[in-house]
C-alpha cells in the first residue's frame, strides 16, 4: 500500500507534467486499485488536490483534473514580476561584491541549460533548470521563503510555463534574457532590470499560442456561460 503523501506527490507531478491532462477524469475506482488503498485516506488525498487547485470536484462528474486557469496564471506572474523586479534591482545595485559562489552557481545553471537545449525533448530538463536559476536569485538575495511561498500557488502556472517551453525557439528566448539579467546583475545595471523582467515573465500572457493550440486545456468562458451572464 502506497502512503497518502506519496500518492499526493505522484499525482501532483503527474497534472504539473500534463500526464494527467487537464479535464481527465481522476476515479476513485481506478486510483484505489492502482495505489492499493481504501477510499477514506483516498478522499483526503483528493481533497488536498482540489484544495491547492490541481483538481475540481463535480459532485454528477466526479473528480476532473483543473483547466488552466489564465485568471489565476496573470496573478502569480503579477507577483513574481513585482518580487523579482525589486530582487534582482537590489542585488544590481549592492555596493558590496556579491558572493562568488552564488554568482558561479548562476553561471554554471545558464550553461546547462544552454546544453539541454541541443537535446531532444529538452522542455522538462529545461524547466528544472529555469526554476533553479530564479530560486538562485532569490536565494542570493535572502528570500528563499518568497520563493518557496510562490510555488504553492503554482498549479495553474507550471502548466501554463510548460506548454510554452514546448516551442524550441522559446527555450533560446528565455535563456537569452536568463543570460541579460546575470549580466545587469554583475555590470550593476540596475536601470535595465524593470524591461527586462516585465517581458521575460509578461510576454506570452496575452499571445495567441495557447488558444491556437491548447484550448482544450483551458479554463474559458463557455458561450452559454456567457449569454446566461447577459441575461
Amino acid at each position: 500500500m502506497t502512503s497518502k503523501a506519496d500518492i499526493l506527490l505522484k499525482l501532483r507531478n503527474e497534472i504539473l507534467t500534463l500526464e494527467l491532462k487537464p479535464g481527465s477524469i481522476l476515479s476513485e475506482t481506478a486510483l484505489s486499485e492502482r495505489f492499493e488503498i481504501s477510499r477514506t485516506p483516498l478522499r483526503d488525498v483528493l481533497k488536498q488536490l482540489a484544495h491547492e487547485g490541481y483538481i475540481d470536484v463535480y459532485p454528477k462528474r466526479g473528480n476532473l483534473v483543473s483547466y488552466i486557469d489564465l485568471e489565476s496564471v496573470e496573478q502569480v506572474i503579477y507577483l513574481r514580476g513585482t518580487l523579482e523586479k525589486d530582487i534582482i534591482k537590489n542585488l544590481a545595485s549592492r555596493t558590496s561584491p556579491l558572493p562568488l559562489r552564488g554568482v558561479l552557481e548562476l553561471k554554471e545553471i545558464l550553461d546547462r541549460q544552454e546544453e539541454t537545449i541541443r537535446q531532444e525533448h529538452a522542455h522538462e530538463a529545461f524547466l528544472q533548470l529555469d526554476d533553479a536559476f530564479h530560486k538562485a536569485l532569490f536565494a542570493l538575495a535572502g528570500r528563499v521563503f518568497l520563493w518557496d511561498l510562490i510555488q504553492q500557488s503554482n498549479a495553474h502556472y507550471a502548466r501554463y510555463r510548460r506548454l510554452h517551453l514546448l516551442k524550441k525557439e522559446k527555450l533560446k528566448e528565455i535563456l537569452a534574457e536568463h543570460r541579460l539579467i546575470l549580466e545587469s546583475v554583475i555590470g550593476r545595471k540596475a536601470e535595465r532590470i524593470n524591461e527586462i523582467v516585465e517581458h521575460h515573465l509578461h510576454e506570452d500572457i496575452n499571445t495567441a499560442y495557447l488558444l491556437e493550440n491548447f484550448a482544450e486545456y483551458l479554463n474559458l468562458p463557455s458561450f452559454e456561460s456567457s449569454e446566461s451572464a447577459n441575461n
